[in-house]
């Protein structure tokens, strides 16, 4: 007997998450949910699905995936059983808009009139779209009767993706070094006042100019087109691996890594940074 079954499709998953939230029927932590108690949760889950492609764990992908997309279902059955909206206006809401901001590829504003097969993606050029892009996100902005550029920047972003969007929002409104030493500059100075806080003894003050620094090297990495996120995530998984190989290198020494000292964990540390560069 074969135990194939038929593969779920997106309204077995809204019939599901209707299941689950039923009083009578479903499951008890799920009917006690709302959509402050799932924000943490969507929150992790997106970043499980960014920690699985930086790990390129491909096969872990669709589950991770399958996680956030839950988190989209579960908010709109929220705003169903509320008479809000539902997952088919949600679809609708995210298509309208992409195809409204892609007028170089749906010239007419409908999925229908994309662009003719033989225009070359590589000959619609990359700057004007991202130029097209932000100019059509700032017209929605202005129908939500924003007050500042800086408006619906959420707050609840991690601080260094948050820092980079103000500091984006602000240059594009002229708020910007007109050059790249410009910033390394600040950087510097940034870290001038530091160490001088350091030397001063206060841990307020030291918080503060530390956060000034942060907010400095995002805007250096704003600068280079880096996602400051991802980069101190790959920095981090860098220093995991390296740190395991010292760990590894060191097990089988009399008191392992405790007892060793600090010259000795920065030799195997050393050796860690050179096997990687050859093996690159």
């Amino acid at each position: 007997m074969s135990d194939a079954r038929t593969r779920y499709d997106l309204d077995d998953l809204l019939t599901l998450m209707a299941v689950l939230r039923d009083p009578a029927q479903g499951c008890p932590w799920d009917v006690k949910q709302d959509w402050q108690s799932i924000v943490p949760h969507t929150l992790e889950e997106a970043y499980e699905v960014a920690d699985a492609i930086e790990r390129r764990a491909f096969d872990e992908l669709p589950g991770e995936l399958g996680d956030l997309l839950f988190q989209v279902v579960y908010y709109s059955q929220f705003a169903r059983e509320e008479q809000r909206f539902d997952f088919h206006d949600v679809v609708d809401t995210v298509t309208a808009k992409m195809v409204a901001r892609h007028p170089h590829v749906f010239p007419e504003g409908t999925l229908a009139s994309r662009r003719p097969a033989g225009v070359p993606a590589e000959e619609v050029e990359t700057t004007d779209v991202k130029t097209r892009w932000e100019a059509l996100k700032a017209r929605e902005r202005e129908t939500r009767e924003a007050v500042s550029v800086l408006d619906d920047v959420p707050a609840s972003l991690p601080a260094l993706s948050r820092g980079t969007k103000l500091s984006k929002r602000a240059a594009r409104v002229g708020f910007d070094w007109p050059d790249d030493q410009g910033v390394f500059a600040k950087v510097r100075e940034e870290l001038a006042e530091v160490e001088e806080a350091v030397r001063d003894g206060d841990a307020a003050h030291v918080r503060e100019e530390i956060g000034d620094l942060l907010f400095a090297v995002t805007n250096l990495a704003r600068r280079f087109d880096i996602d400051p996120e991802q980069a101190l995530r790959h920095a981090n998984l860098k220093f995991e691996r390296r740190f395991r190989h010292v760990e590894q290198a060191l097990s089988a020494r009399a008191g392992g890594l405790e007892a060793a000292s600090l010259d000795e964990m920065e030799r195997h540390w050393q050796a860690a940074k050179e096997s990687e560069t050859s093996n690159a």
